[in-house]
């Protein structure tokens, strides 16, 4: 079996949806947020801080495209779909599913933002971040599942049922 790959907004439960589904599958997980960590010797944000956000989404489209993993569920970065190479790359592995999340559902996840590793420019709001990577997402996505008001548990569900292993 191919991979599943999770796109989406920081927030959005990528790794945590990611978790659950790889042990319910019987599959593998990759976090690409510690991999960079690890080839980098940094946390996200210290990349963000000492080398600006144009150099941190190399560093992240690095990290992706040195994947080489099956039967794997991959919980890529918030930003991996902003360069061309890392989200062609993410297709290229397996079915991309984009966990839509609404905009007014972030703002409470999010409440961290500053210390998160994300790419945002000084006065962007979450709303600016949201509308600006959305067509990304939706560029890149084999699926698309809406998680409003949906639990770890239903999005989880809703995630095996599109994909067919329910």
């Amino acid at each position: 079996m191919k991979n599943i790959v999770l796109i989406g907004m920081p927030g959005s439960g990528k790794s945590t949806v990611g978790v659950v589904l790889a042990k319910r599958l019987g599959m593998n997980f990759v976090d690409v947020d510690l991999i960079i960590q690890q080839r980098e010797g940094a946390l996200l944000q210290t990349i963000l801080d000492e080398r600006g956000a144009e150099a941190f989404l190399e560093v992240e489209a690095d990290a992706v495209c040195s994947l080489s993993c099956s039967h794997s569920v991959i919980a890529p970065g918030g930003s991996a779909v902003l360069l061309e190479r890392a989200g062609l790359y993410l297709k290229s592995l397996g079915t991309v599913v984009y966990l839509n999340i609404p905009v007014e559902a972030l703002a409470s996840r999010l409440a961290n933002l500053a210390s998160r590793g994300v790419p945002i420019a000084p006065g962007q709001t979450i709303a600016d971040l949201y509308e600006y990577r959305r067509p990304f997402y939706e560029r890149y996505a084999d699926l698309t599942i809406d998680t409003a008001g949906k639990s770890l548990e239903e999005t989880c569900a809703a995630v095996m049922d599109a994909l067919s292993f329910s």
